[in-house]
């Protein structure tokens, strides 16, 4: 199973393609990874019996403002002291804030002082950096001084190709993953129930469930107290993949790249509604993080809840309980997105090969740091950062897979941590990777959980319907460097110019919003940008990885799981 995937991606993913590329799991293991899960540092293969003197490195680790006060800080907690303790490295983090890591990367760069390995998801943010020679050549590096992630390269060699730039040499590091969809709309099903409300299947339906979500008192408690739909942070990213609008990227219509403000102009509309009509909460655009989306939906104030799912076990197992701790009798379904105008769309799904990680082109022990990247792809490693320790954290079942022994412990003390392990490939755990192996079906809550996110599967990895994108985002090209300045100019004023148009009531209008946005899209140079990635999708629709490659890997993994 393990050949197929490598073969098939490498396949897919043309050179042309992965030369400009910019969160599960299943195939067999690679030999290097068929250590035992737990958690130390013993499975790392001894130079000689002597204590080698560790390097030190920076890190940085996305901060996203979620790790509890009683675990410590980013720099220092009990997963920082367990990778120093038994890792290569004596590992100092730099936290960079997640809604604005190329302004701190910036600056951090710009003064001399950006640390040694970059945790980066993002090609906009690390190809320039490329260009400009600020980031490592990792090839000799890895040949000469890797073990895990050397091996990891040859059992998966689009990782290389996805890695590598067009001078020919290696400067990221990836990882291969389960593809899952990364985004939901969960909804109040007992709430639909008491108002006598069908499952929204339009996006005109879903305006209505969440209006009466709003002004019908679904909770009973007799007071105006209750938000139809949540709109903050990332809720509203999955409202434009309702009507298929990229955001900052290019989407498809007719087969032809497009930025698709049509289809921006529609999100926008449905969104001005929302907040026109009080059906949101009014103060969405300060909730920069969602964390008050996802209290008002853990209270029970909150009908419609349109999220990233970082974790899908913490999504239908630890928060619904804690949802019941204030709603005994709380019900939540996964709903479809509901078709626009526009068409029926699937959410934003992950990637199965993901490029995450680059190092410094100053960094002054560059043998430390590829060492470090090794020790984060062991399985004992990343199945630590991930599940946690066995017996205190997770138990193994009847297939040797970890199992969570108490939710509330695990969204303590590890659901946080996930990005110290940012560049482990969670398939080197094998069958065990794929997120249904989390659930323990024995334990009633968990079993529903489970229900959840198998229900969840079926309704947005659904081949028949679009994806916003014209490929996974990531792997869609970078701009070149002369026109990578004016699209990032561009793009802040074209998000600044719908959202003033939500927020404006009737003295800016949607339709004087899209005016103006096709004004800055063509002062800025937007045709040549368009001409860029039509040429380019001209060029490699039929051969880099595309959406039908995507459903290939979807199809094959759904069976390895079996």
């Amino acid at each position: 199973m393990r050949k197929w995937f490598a073969t098939s991606l490498t396949m897919a993913l043309s050179t042309s393609m992965v030369l400009t590329a910019c969160s599960t799991k299943s195939t067999e293991l690679p030999s290097s990874s068929t250590n035992s899960t737990t958690p130390t540092a013993s499975t790392a293969p001894a130079a000689s019996t002597a204590p080698v003197k560790k390097g030190d490195i920076s890190v940085s680790v996305y901060d996203r403002g979620n790790i509890p006060a009683a675990e410590g800080t980013l720099e220092d907690n009990r997963w920082t002291k367990f990778i120093n303790e038994n890792g290569p490295a004596n590992v100092k983090y730099v936290p960079i804030p997640r809604n604005d890591s190329a302004q701190k990367f910036n600056v951090l760069f710009a003064s001399g002082s950006a640390p040694d390995i970059i945790n980066e998801f993002d090609p906009n943010i690390l190809n320039p950096l490329i260009d400009q020679k600020q980031l490592m050549p990792l090839n000799d590096l890895i040949e000469k001084n890797s073990v895990e992630y050397k091996k990891i390269l040859q059992d998966y060699p689009a990782l290389k190709k996805v890695g590598t730039s067009p001078d020919g040499k290696m400067y990221k590091v990836g990882r291969v993953l389960e593809s899952f969809p990364s985004y939901a709309v969960f909804v109040r099903e007992d709430w639909l129930k008491k108002l006598k409300l069908d499952v929204p299947k339009t996006t005109e339906e879903l305006y209505k469930v969440a209006k009466a979500f709003a002004e019908q008192d679904p909770d009973g408690n007799g007071k105006n107290d209750t938000y139809g739909m949540a709109l903050s942070y990332r809720s509203e990213y999955a409202i434009d993949m309702m009507f298929g609008n990229p955001v900052e990227q290019y989407g498809l219509v007719n087969d032809q790249p497009t930025r698709a403000f049509e289809n921006a102009k529609l999100a926008t509309e449905f969104k001005k509604r929302l907040f026109d009509e009080g059906l949101i909460d009014k103060d969405f655009v300060n909730d920069k993080n969602g964390a008050k989306a996802k209290q008002d939906f853990l209270n029970g104030k909150l009908g419609i809840y349109p999220t990233f799912v970082g974790s899908w076990f913490d999504s239908t197992v630890t928060d619904i309980q804690t949802l019941k701790k204030a709603v005994p009798d709380a019900s939540v379904i996964p709903i479809a997105l509901p078709k626009s105008p526009v068409g029926e769309f699937i959410p934003d799904v992950q990637s199965p090969v993901q490029m995450t990680t680059a190092i410094n082109a100053k960094t002054k022990d560059p043998v430390a740091a590829i060492k470090y990247l090794d020790f984060m792809n062991r399985v004992s490693t990343g199945t630590s950062i991930l599940f946690g320790l066995e017996g205190t954290h997770y138990k193994k079942d009847v297939n040797g897979c970890p199992q969570i022994i108490d939710p509330n412990k695990t969204k303590a003390e590890i659901s946080w941590a996930g990005d110290y392990a940012q560049s482990y490939s969670r398939l080197l755990l094998g069958k065990c990777s794929f997120f249904q192996n989390q659930f323990n079906p024995d334990i009633p809550e968990q079993k529903a959980g489970l229900d959840m996110f198998n229900k969840a599967e079926s309704l947005y990895l659904d081949s028949t319907k679009k994806y916003r994108f014209i490929t996974l985002q990531e792997l869609i090209p970078s701009f070149p460097k002369d026109m990578q300045t004016s699209f990032n100019t561009v793009k802040k004023q074209i998000t600044d110019t719908w959202l003033k148009s939500v927020l404006s009531g009737d003295k800016y209008s949607v339709e004087q919003a899209y005016k103006d946005v096709q004004t800055s899209w063509d002062k800025a140079g937007g045709k040549q940008m368009d001409d860029f990635i039509i040429e380019w999708y001209k060029t490699n629709k039929d051969s880099s990885f595309m959406m039908k490659d995507l459903w290939e890997t979807v199809a094959k993994q759904a069976q390895m799981k079996k």
